[in-house]
């Protein structure tokens, strides 16, 4: 049984294939004009519509003539009231013609249950799909801590903490714009980050498991002298520092549960090091990063629970 997703965020297009065992997943960036912080949500749709024929015909070009027995699709940002993006309506409108062209059922979920997802399969550890912990979602537009209940084959994600007003990924963007890098710039920043000898940073006021990154932000602007990395490693180790006391007091509050980390800012080097001394659980770079894996391994067991 192969299944296809679509996954389309305000910045990757992605595309994959799961047969249960073996996953590919195609992702690509979406253009982004030098200097520039991110995409209108007109911008981004119409990006998608433009770039999901050229990332489906690569993979099934990967993947050869295989049988297709369900498509699954991201809808939105989060499974909660009001999620809403217009972005993700070119992954699931070309979700709903397949569906309707091959004769089989079309499965949605949110863009964060998949990112668990993936998360969860590329770490192998897909037995806390079934068993209650915590994740960080930590991205471009989401830096949250949730608590994660199984929901049937996929997840119910409540959120118990994180930011209160600048995201993780929006902190490492600025702070790129600020030293002159491309965007989105968590792989430079990453980069440049390994190089820095100064272990100064900026203890963030964290209010149990909450905790504002604005003052961050000023406090890296006020840091940068034109050494970049050690203006990538300051903004990262304040960074790090407040995702860690927030999750050590969480752990308090739900005791013996393991922590999976998932979202492109998940990727970066140093949180990986940050973290090495909590119950901690991070996958692959490349699965942390938007995909459409996470949303192919849900609709994979859906489509194997109902039986179809």
């Amino acid at each position: 049984m192969t299944v296809l997703a679509f996954d389309t965020s305000n910045y990757t297009t992605s595309v994959a294939a799961f047969d249960g065992a073996e996953a590919h997943n195609i992702s690509r960036l979406l253009d982004v004009a030098p200097g520039v912080l991110g995409l209108r949500q007109s911008d981004a749709l119409f990006a998608h519509v433009k770039r999901l024929p050229e990332l489906t015909d690569r993979l099934f070009s990967d993947i050869g003539a295989v049988k297709i027995d369900a498509i699954g699709v991201s809808t939105r940002p989060r499974a909660v009231e009001g999620s809403y993006m217009p972005c993700f309506l070119a992954g699931h409108s070309q979700a709903k013609v397949l569906g309707s062209a091959l004769s089989v059922p079309v499965y949605e979920f949110s863009h964060q249950q998949g990112h668990i997802a993936a998360s969860l399969w590329s770490s192998d550890h897909m037995e806390l799909m079934d068993k209650p912990h915590l994740a960080w979602h930590l991205s471009g537009g989401t830096t949250e801590l949730l608590f994660v209940t199984p929901e049937g084959v996929s997840v119910h994600a409540e959120k118990i903490g994180g930011t209160t007003d600048i995201s993780a990924g929006q902190l490492i963007d600025r702070t790129g714009k600020l030293l002159g890098l491309s965007f989105p710039a968590g792989k430079q920043i990453d980069a440049l980050s390994r190089d820095a000898a100064d272990p100064s940073f900026f203890r963030v006021k964290v209010d149990g498991t909450s905790f504002s990154l604005s003052g961050v932000e000023n406090k890296v602007q006020a840091y940068h002298s034109g050494n970049a990395a050690e203006t990538a490693g300051y903004a990262m180790r304040c960074l790090i520092a407040a995702i860690v006391t927030a999750t050590r007091n969480a752990l308090k509050a739900y005791p013996n549960c393991p922590v999976v980390f998932a979202g492109g800012v998940a990727s970066n080097t140093m949180l990986r090091e940050g973290c090495a001394e909590l119950p901690a659980i991070f996958c692959p770079p490349q699965y942390a990063t938007d995909n459409a894996l996470g949303t192919a391994v849900l609709t994979w067991r859906m489509h194997h629970a109902a039986g179809l």
